[in-house]
């Protein structure tokens, strides 16, 4: 089974950038959907962005649309968030998640098999 690490998080001012990487082992990362979501402090984990198998479609919580932006890089079995215009409400734990299905990008996290252990994303006033 595909095993799942984010990397790239950190503290940054509002108006900055941040690149989450998502690296896998295990499985090629192209064949599955995989999702970033998010989870702020007291609440729930929220659907983040997400890319299709082979990288072909995309998807985005309308909180982030136009700020940030996922893609993959096959060669190193690895997906990418790239945040710019970062606010202080998308302070949260950033989470990669993998799925084998076919078809649109969910945004469920139920349907997601595989996990990372998150990584921490802090935006300053």
């Amino acid at each position: 089974q595909v095993q799942l690490v984010e990397s790239g998080g950190g503290l940054v001012q509002a108006g900055g950038s941040l690149r989450l990487s998502c690296a896998a082992s295990g499985g090629t990362l192209s064949n599955y959907r995989v999702g970033w979501f998010r989870q702020a402090p007291g609440k729930e984990r929220e659907f983040v962005a997400g890319i299709g198998r082979g990288g072909g479609k995309t998807s985005y919580a309308d909180a982030v649309k136009g700020r940030f932006a996922v893609s993959g890089d096959n060669a190193k079995n690895t997906v990418y968030l790239q945040m710019d215009s970062l606010k202080p409400e998308d302070t949260a734990v950033y989470y990669c998640a993998a799925d084998r299905g076919y078809g649109s990008i969910r945004t469920r996290e139920d349907v997601y098999e595989y996990w990372g252990q998150g990584t921490q994303v802090t935006v300053s006033s």
